[in-house]
């Protein structure tokens, strides 16, 4: 049985095959000067032929594959032909500059030839009980193209079927019935290499194939198949194999078509040594037996069963231009659209994936798998996914995220955190557009840091704000331990999400995209015009720099326009680019809790600690090691009130301590409560009461001496031994209150009425009282706002003072006082003055302050923008001050000013910049 596949491709994958399949013919007519053309033509051929030309070609694939090639020969098929149920496996390799090539020949008008194998493949599963085990004779062998233990290959510009029934899918799960089929098979078999073989498989080249219908079970068979198959094999325990041996290397899989198949369109790379346990796999790293050197570039994959394009095992690779449409769709399992498991250094860019389904577990485009290192997601638009956009496992390193648009991935943005990272994860500069009543920011609970910078959330819905956290424990949302900074959140409804993320530097106003966020299509660049910033947009220059952002953004644009970034996918291509020695890096934090920041258990060890219920298998220093990827574990016992499981810290000495930090590996802390002693003897209750089902807790308690401190835990929530990635003890003793700047200035007819109009506090431990002026208290919410520890003066209020310097009173209360800090905003009335006052203040330095070129160059610039002003052109006005500030902040002109200085002109220089108009 067989099935013509008729592909219908978007004009300009359709223009980039075309092409390819041209070059390929015009290489077929050129005489081979290094090996032997083979010829197969399945209606005129005999295989009692030599094969080796169109007039003596080969009938079947019986002598292809008892023939063993050798470098430089070609197979060639004859265009328009089938093969129904017969595999190609041809045996033998190439060698470097001299492949063995697999394409077509003819009139390629009739069509590819055709490899029909109709499901006629072995099946190397079985159930043993509940248990899946692999016939390692047949594995590797379930493709209607196979090599195994061979390299140095190219294939080309060939359809492939696997299906017995074309018009029926096998929906039945894999415990009911076993079926593995591949379209191409590609595997390595470490326990079929002769010892003196070459056991990496170098060179392949998979291009311009058509595969459709490889039909498979709904459920997982421990065994992975698909459109096109990379997979390593091997019995024993992966100990068992050497080092830096068993993968493939320089692999290009470019122009292929790959529709209705299982359970993957492509997958690369996984290997199954050890294959019942051990799945975060961190020995592939530990042995070097990385695949690497990929790259998986401009497929089109169209209804797949499970996960798309699934990598794995993998360094050094590069995954762009492909286009998923589809996947998920019959396969009862998690998977993901695109992405790498346990691989490092894969970037994954200008793809775009859509049409999956709704899942519970995965089901996004997107993954950041376990055990990745390195994984960057760039430049990629995904939609209509309903599953949501990201999920997250964890247990990754240095992983990014940024300049993606994801538009209508209604599910869950970043799903699942299932272990702590290695390392923080960034989302940087990404454009989400979703309806609000159907999509969730994170459904359980973030386990380690995670960075949010210069993103949109735009949530279009006009009557429900984003959900932003599934898990609520005890008052604490689930993305406690993701930091927002200089994010875009606009809600359509004008109504604040419930647990909305604190983000000092957010801006709530519409981005102002340049058309409807709502009016989209297919198209990497034709569907996402409509993301792109106006002019006028307040997001322009409101991002902050983190080298994370990279050099451009969605659409190529260089960043960093007057050393600003923009937020969303799209840099506004206004003002002059900067240097990139010249970004300006601005990284104050806000104080959102206080502690003093030494951890008073890190120098302890296990002479300072005493478990009342201890696994002596486990390293007690793991507890107290800062290291949140470590782990440590009790005894596995049942705790109550009269025996529970109690774990005691010896300080050395009375210290001062108020805030205990519990970082779980698994939520399983039930009642507890804490308590200290001075001398080990007397115990007195700090804190009680019950964890719910979130692992990290910070328990503040009033401050307390003690040499002594102890955990008490006196139930459990689950049934298992409490373990434990990290705790710490900080004293909580306030210090004297300070402001993030001593001074403000503002200017009612500034050229941008979007300046800086606010001030961090820093408590420190003590607690804000107000703002007074000239004897006079400031009324919150009409003369100024505050935003947990930001001030913001409103423009109204400022516009109302008087010209010249303004002394405010910031108040704290200090113990039992009332302690004011002193706080100057500087009030100007047109630009002129404020070029004016840093013409007076440049003068007023002397020569040790600042020297030439700094010097003479500020004041040719200033001077010329006073001009410009009063001739009432702004804009080259602006260009003059930016230019000024540009040049001032130059790396290789610090040795010329101090820091001081330097701070203070740029104070009054970023007053009159960062308009509407950059």
């Amino acid at each position: 049985m067989r099935k013509h596949f008729t592909f219908i491709l978007p004009v300009f994958i359709l223009l980039i095959f075309s092409m390819v399949s041209i070059l390929t013919s015009e290489s077929l007519v050129r005489a081979n000067t290094s090996g032997t053309d083979y010829y197969v033509d399945a209606t005129n051929g005999m295989d009692t032929n030599d094969g080796q030309s169109p007039e003596t070609a080969w009938k079947t694939f019986t002598p292809v594959n008892n023939k063993t090639f050798k470098p430089g020969d070609r197979i060639l098929l004859k265009a328009g032909e089938v093969w129904e149920d017969q595999q190609l496996w041809p045996k033998g390799s190439g060698a470097e500059g001299d492949p063995i090539i697999i394409d077509m020949y003819g009139d390629e008008s009739l069509g590819k030839p055709y490899i029909a194998i109709n499901g006629n493949v072995p099946t190397p599963v079985y159930l043993e009980g509940n248990t899946w085990k692999k016939d390692m004779d047949l594995v590797g062998k379930t493709g209607a193209v196979i090599l195994m233990n061979q390299q140095y290959w190219e294939i080309h510009n060939l359809e492939i079927s696997n299906d017995n029934n074309f018009d029926e899918d096998i929906d039945v799960p894999g415990t009911e019935r076993q079926v593995v089929r591949d379209g191409i098979s590609i595997s390595i078999n470490a326990d079929q290499f002769e010892d003196d073989e070459d056991t990496i498989m170098d060179y392949f080249r998979i291009t311009n194939n058509e595969i459709h219908d490889i039909d498979g079970v709904t459920t997982w068979q421990r065994i992975h198949y698909g459109g096109i198959n990379f997979q390593v094999f091997g019995e024993k325990p992966y100990k068992e194999y050497a080092d830096n041996e068993n993968y493939f290397k320089d692999v290009k899989i470019e122009h292929n078509n790959i529709i209705n198949t299982e359970l993957h369109a492509i997958q690369f790379g996984f290997n199954w040594f050890n294959d019942l346990g051990n799945w975060e796999q961190d020995w592939i790293r530990e042995k070097d037996i990385f695949s690497r050197d990929v790259y998986i570039g401009h497929n089109y994959a169209e209804n797949i069963g499970q996960g798309a394009i699934q990598l794995a095992n993998t360094k050094d690779m590069l995954v762009e231009y492909n286009e998923v449409n589809g996947f998920l769709k019959r396969y009862d399992s998690v998977s993901a659209g695109l992405y790498s498991w346990a691989s490092e250094n894969v970037t994954q860019q200008f793809n775009e994936v859509y049409d999956g389904v709704s899942a519970f577990y995965d089901g996004t485009p997107f993954d950041f798998e376990f055990s990745g290192k390195n994984i960057v997601y760039q430049y990629n638009y995904t939609h209509d996914n309903p599953a949501g956009w990201m999920s997250y496992m964890g247990r990754a390193e240095n992983n990014i995220a940024r300049y993606n648009l994801s538009v209508n991935d209604n599910g869950v943005l970043i799903k699942n955190q299932l272990h702590v990272n290695w390392s923080p994860a960034y989302f940087v500069n990404n454009t989400f557009v979703y309806d609000g009543a159907k999509m969730e920011i994170h459904d359980e609970e973030i386990k380690s840091p995670m960075y949010l910078y210069n993103n949109i959330f735009y949530n279009y819905n006009q009557t429900t704000p984003t959900t932003w956290a599934r898990r609520v424990s005890d008052g604490k949302p689930g993305i406690h331990n993701m930091i927002f900074q200089n994010n875009a959140i606009y809600e359509a409804s004008g109504l604040r999400g419930e647990h909305e993320p604190i983000d000092l530097y957010k801006i709530t106003d519409d981005p102002q995209f340049v058309g409807d966020p709502t009016d989209y299509t297919n198209g990497l660049i034709e569907g996402t015009q409509n993301y792109k910033l106006k002019e006028t947009s307040p997001l322009i220059n409101a991002g902050r720099y983190v080298e994370q952002a990279g050099t451009k953004d969605y659409f190529g644009n260089p960043l960093y326009r007057d050393g600003g970034l923009d937020i969303g996918i799209h840099e506004v291509q206004i003002g002059e680019l900067t240097a990139p020695e010249d970004y300006q890096i601005y990284d104050y934090q806000p104080q959102l809790s206080y502690a003093r920041e030494e951890n008073l258990l890190l120098d302890l060890n296990e002479a300072n600690i005493n478990v009342s219920h201890e696994n002596t298998n486990q390293n007690i220093n793991h507890l107290v090691d800062g290291d949140l990827d470590t782990r440590w574990q009790t005894a596995n016992v049942n705790p109550s009130e009269k025996d529970p499981i109690r774990i005691t810290f010896d300080l050395g000495e009375k210290k001062t301590f108020g805030r205990f930090v519990i970082n779980q590996q698994e939520a399983r802390i039930g009642d507890y409560y804490l308590d200290y002693s001075v001398d080990g003897e007397n115990w007195s209750t700090l804190k009680s009461g019950t964890l719910a089902n979130m692992r990290d807790y910070t328990l503040d308690f009033e401050n307390v001496e003690g040499r002594y401190f102890r955990l008490n835990v006196t139930s459990r929530r689950a049934p298992y031994d409490l373990a434990f990635n990290d705790v710490s003890l900080y004293d909580r003793t306030p210090m004297e209150p300070s402001l993030e700047k001593e001074i403000l200035h503002y200017d009612k007819d500034a050229l941008d009425r979007h300046i800086s109009t606010y001030v961090f506090l820093e408590p420190n431990g003590n607690q804000f009282e107000g703002i007074s002026h000239n004897g006079e208290t400031l009324a919150e919410g009409e003369d100024y706002t505050l935003d947990t520890v930001r001030v913001d003066f409103t423009r109204e209020y400022l516009d109302s003072l008087p010209v010249g310097e303004q002394i405010f009173n910031i108040e704290f209360t200090v113990g039992e006082n009332l302690t004011s800090i002193p706080f100057s905003v500087v009030i100007y009335d047109d630009p002129v003055t404020v070029i004016n006052e840093l013409e007076q203040m440049i003068h007023s330095y002397s020569s040790n302050q600042i020297k030439n070129p700094i010097e003479k160059n500020l004041l040719k610039r200033l001077n010329n923008a006073e001009k410009f002003l009063e001739n009432e052109n702004q804009e080259q006005a602006m260009k003059q001050l930016t230019a000024a500030q540009t040049h001032l902040n130059k790396p290789s002109l610090s040795k010329f000013i101090t820091n001081e200085a330097k701070d203070q002109i740029n104070e009054l220089l970023t007053n009159m910049l960062n308009s509407p108009k950059k």
